[in-house]
């Protein structure tokens, strides 16, 4: 009898504490990725001055904080530093917050979804990580 998926993948993630951490980590990089694409680039989050995308801040100790009104007629780009640095001192278990600082945030995910989109596709980018892994480990 074949094993269900969640068998597999706490067999699999057992194995050692660096698959783990390397899913964990990959999983959520990917997920805030979707979350993150533009319109433009096939994703949900409409980009203007792009201050909402470059207010998404990721924080190992609680919810991220930072500005939250776009300075009027400034252009903004999204630095993915804040989630590199929190993703590479995360260890398997431990929480891990990722959110939008914009002072609008919560209404543009209310009408566009683009992290609802992100989240609903959760275990299907786990299932991605799961195979590359698998893959490069054979």
């Amino acid at each position: 009898m074949s094993k269900n998926f969640e068998a597999q993948v706490d067999e699999f993630i057992t194995k050692t504490d660096k698959r783990m951490t390397a899913l964990a980590r990959e999983s959520i990089q990917r997920t805030i990725d979707i979350a993150q694409t533009p319109v433009a680039k096939g994703g949900r989050m409409r980009v203007d001055t792009g201050f909402l995308r470059a207010s998404g801040q990721a924080s190992l100790n609680g919810v991220p904080t930072g500005p939250v009104r776009p300075e009027a007629g400034k252009t903004y780009s999204y630095n993915e530093n804040s989630v590199i640095a929190a993703l590479s001192k995360l260890r398997f278990g431990a929480n891990f917050f990722f959110g939008w600082t914009a002072n609008y945030a919560k209404y543009r995910e209310a009408y566009d979804g683009f992290l609802e989109g992100a989240l609903q596709r959760w275990q299907q980018t786990v299932n991605e990580v799961v195979a590359e892994i698998k893959a490069r480990i054979k």
